[in-house]
């Protein structure tokens, strides 16, 4: 099977990459707002029913569809594979939303992007230079402090609070998946074409557990998060297709841990702005001194230099 090559565009790769953590990195905040109000099911169908919707009404408009015969005839598996997947993830990651924290969901759902690098080395052939190996390890350690406390607080904690933790890992296992199949597929076709078929699939699954009825009784306040959360749904994962499409995929998921680090900042803000909103997080100068530490590692992993290989 051949391989999806990069396009070698790194700049816009990592443009993209960084439009994909900011939102990311304020959406578990919406998220949060919106449970309390919508089951998982009903949050997680409409969330994929509008980035399906206005993805659907951009492509036509730009004469744009993919021809559905050779889209599934071609690759049918590795599309059932993405869409089930990332149906997964944004199930799991909801369910261990539901019984955590914003911050400590961020913390666990780290995962995902670690192991879609790891992934990719093994899939896609991928290598790490000597820096890059570098940079990994100070990002590691950058981790380790930042969420010190944090995951002291994780491993004491009452039953409900570590079994949405278990929830979230799997969803970050399943984020993976879905990642390398997503990469897999860009080898065949366009990134909007891709997403537009995973987000109808994804919205079909999700129908018969929703009930959308209940969006008539919300209140405008609660109407704009969730558009909000659609719309942030449409643009992320569109930002994150567009990039594999352009960089390195180990290269990719370095710079998306720096997730947390966008979520701490924004928690921090919101609860400044509206202290009965959300929470605050408070940071020590040991997690202070980690947040830098992942920055640094983030950044030298993806911008360290690929190694020349013999011929």
């Amino acid at each position: 099977m051949q391989l999806h090559n990069t396009s070698g565009r790194w700049q816009l790769g990592l443009t993209l990459s960084l439009l994909a953590v900011f939102l990311w990195g304020i959406l578990p905040i919406a998220l949060t707002i919106m449970l309390e109000v919508l089951d998982v099911y009903t949050l997680t169908w409409f969330r994929f029913a509008i980035a399906f919707a206005l993805l659907a009404i951009y492509l036509t408009a730009r004469q744009q569809l993919p021809n559905p015969q050779t889209l599934y005839s071609t690759s049918l598996k590795l599309l059932a594979i993405a869409t089930l997947f990332l149906g997964l993830n944004y199930l799991f990651y909801l369910q261990g939303l539901a019984q955590t924290s914003p911050t400590n969901a961020q913390v666990f759902i780290q995962l995902a992007p670690v192991l879609f690098g790891v992934g990719a080395l093994a899939v896609f052939k991928e290598r790490y230079t000597y820096k890059q190996w570098l940079g990994l390890g100070i990002l590691t350690l950058g981790f380790a402090l930042f969420f010190h406390e944090k995951l002291k607080t994780v491993l004491t904690s009452q039953s409900t609070y570590l079994l949405g933790n278990c929830i979230i890992i799997l969803g970050a296992i399943a984020w993976a998946i879905y990642a390398l199949a997503q990469k897999q597929l860009l080898q065949k076709f366009p990134s909007s074409s891709i997403m537009l078929v995973i987000y109808g699939g994804c919205m079909l699954l999700f129908t018969p557990f929703s009930a959308p009825q209940i969006l008539f009784t919300l209140s405008p306040y609660h109407l704009s998060i969730l558009l909000f959360c659609g719309l942030n749904t449409l643009i992320a994962y569109g930002a994150l297709a567009e990039a594999l499409d352009h960089w390195e995929a180990s290269r990719v998921s370095a710079v998306l841990a720096l997730t947390p680090i966008v979520t701490v900042i924004s928690i921090w803000a919101v609860s400044w702005l509206t202290p009965t909103l959300i929470p605050p997080d408070h940071l020590t100068l040991l997690g202070g001194f980690g947040a830098i530490l992942v920055m640094i590692g983030s950044m030298a992993v993806a911008l360290g230099k690929k190694q020349l290989t013999p011929n």
